[in-house]
């Protein structure tokens, strides 16, 4: 689904081998969280979506897990950033903002999609789906 999906919106994308059950399992738990649907799912079909100039539309699953648990953990981070234990960051904008989940208490993830501007920390809200956001991202209808 998801690759056709995607492929019909753009020709510049590079599918990966999909991630095993294990992988995809092995981020839930290492996070603490359950995936949301459309990421299990775009997931299962492809560990990893590049765009074109290398953008990163999906992580690589190691990614996601890494990024995240570095984003929580990082010493540095709380004296210049937010909080970032409310976000399930997936993919990237190319140019260091990232796009992401956000998980409310008791570990419930919005199926909206937000991006993080690393510039000035601002989380802004970009589409209502994971779905939706790479269709209005890959025809241009939103940009950061």
């Amino acid at each position: 689904m998801w690759r056709d999906l995607l492929q019909n919106l753009s020709e510049d994308l590079t599918f990966h081998p999909p991630a095993s059950a294990e992988e995809i399992a092995r981020i839930a738990a290492e996070l603490g969280i359950d995936l949301p649907v459309e990421l299990h799912s775009i997931l299962s079909e492809s560990n990893g979506i590049g765009g074109k100039y290398g953008l990163g539309l999906l992580w690589e699953g190691t990614r996601i897990l890494e990024d995240n648990q570095r984003f929580r953990n990082s010493s540095e981070f709380p004296d210049l950033y937010m909080p970032f234990d409310h976000l399930l960051f997936f993919g990237d904008a190319g140019n260091g903002d990232q796009f992401a989940f956000t998980i409310l208490r008791g570990g419930v993830i919005r199926p909206d999609i937000f991006v993080w501007n690393h510039e000035d920390d601002s989380r802004s809200w970009i589409a209502p789906s994971l779905k939706t956001f790479y269709e209005w991202w890959l025809t241009g209808k939103i940009s950061v």
